[in-house]
């Protein structure tokens, strides 16, 4: 009788592929398998450090312009490498423009319009995502539409707007216009129909939720990877913002970054090195940002893309 046992286990053993060891190793180097990284070849590596030389290229020409003389820079060749004027031309840049305020300036005006872009985006993106009413698709196609609309076409009428309401050279002419933002709603509407389930709200508004307990407690946390590039895009965009800034502030006021930088180098000749030492002022704060941030925003765009 045992060996009958014996005899079907083995054939059992057989017809699964392979003895229970066999099928226990075999699961071990696939859970190895599966936990293993790829690693690039010498190809990629080399294309990946090219990417990163051409995208340092800028900034670290911009820190050699910066601490050079305007007539070096005029030479042939120009510098390739750093010179000694750095720090004389970055307090020069500093002082005549007054880029401590512009500076803040910016990060007001940036910072608001990122946490005012992304509310705002969110709570229409979801209403055109998850809501029914009527004309949904009509005002989501009139929304998107404005995109096509060049922004130069609006200038008139929304400075006549402005200085109707008294509010020219002050930070909130720069801000109301751009709080909010199609592509915004656009972006948050594509992500949240696929990120967040119907059947989770419908169970939410069984519970007695309201609209803004749901859009709090559920729509909020699903949809915070998004909300973090969003926030992330619109707060570069703002900060790097000079057309409608430089027709709605002036140097003497209330300028941001890029307008004060209009004021450096002026002169019979333009002084290149100082105007290049302004804009890595201008740059510090985004570097800065980034470096501290950078972490948390590269893991908002790969955990919504997972998502996506």
């Amino acid at each position: 009788m045992s060996a009958v046992i014996s005899s079907g286990r083995a054939a059992e053993a057989t017809e699964g592929g392979g003895s229970p060891d066999t099928k226990a190793s075999r699961g071990n180097k696939g859970a190895k398998g599966a936990g293993r990284q790829l690693h690039g070849g010498k190809i990629t590596y080399a294309v990946l450090i090219l990417f990163t030389i051409g995208s340092l290229f800028p900034l670290v020409w911009t820190a050699i312009a910066a601490s050079r003389t305007s007539t070096r820079l005029a030479e042939t060749p120009p510098p390739f490498w750093f010179g000694g004027n750095l720090f004389k031309n970055l307090d020069t840049a500093w002082n005549d423009v007054n880029m401590g305020a512009a500076l803040l300036n910016t990060t007001l005006v940036a910072g608001t319009i990122a946490a005012g872009t992304v509310l705002f985006s969110t709570i229409a993106g979801f209403a055109f995502a998850k809501l029914r009413f009527r004309f949904k698709n009509l005002l989501l196609m009139l929304t998107i539409g404005t995109m096509m609309v060049p922004p130069q076409l609006s200038v008139v009428p929304l400075y006549m707007a402005i200085a109707k309401l008294e509010w020219t050279d002050q930070l909130q002419a720069v801000i109301l216009p751009t709080l909010v933002s199609a592509f915004g709603v656009f972006f948050m509407r594509q992500y949240l129909t696929q990120a967040l389930p119907s059947e989770l709200i419908e169970a939410a508004r069984v519970d007695g939720a309201s609209s803004l307990r749901v859009i709090w407690h559920i729509v909020f946390p699903v949809a915070r990877p998004a909300m973090a590039v969003l926030g992330m895009l619109t707060f570069v965009q703002a900060w790097n913002d000079f057309f409608w800034p430089i027709i709605a502030l002036t140097q003497a006021g209330n300028p941001t970054v890029q307008v004060a930088l209009t004021g450096l180098g002026r002169g019979y000749t333009v002084d290149q090195s100082l105007i290049m030492a302004g804009a890595l002022l201008g740059t510090l704060p985004l570097l800065i940002a980034f470096v501290l941030f950078g972490k948390q925003i590269v893991g908002g765009i790969m955990q919504g893309a997972v998502k996506g």
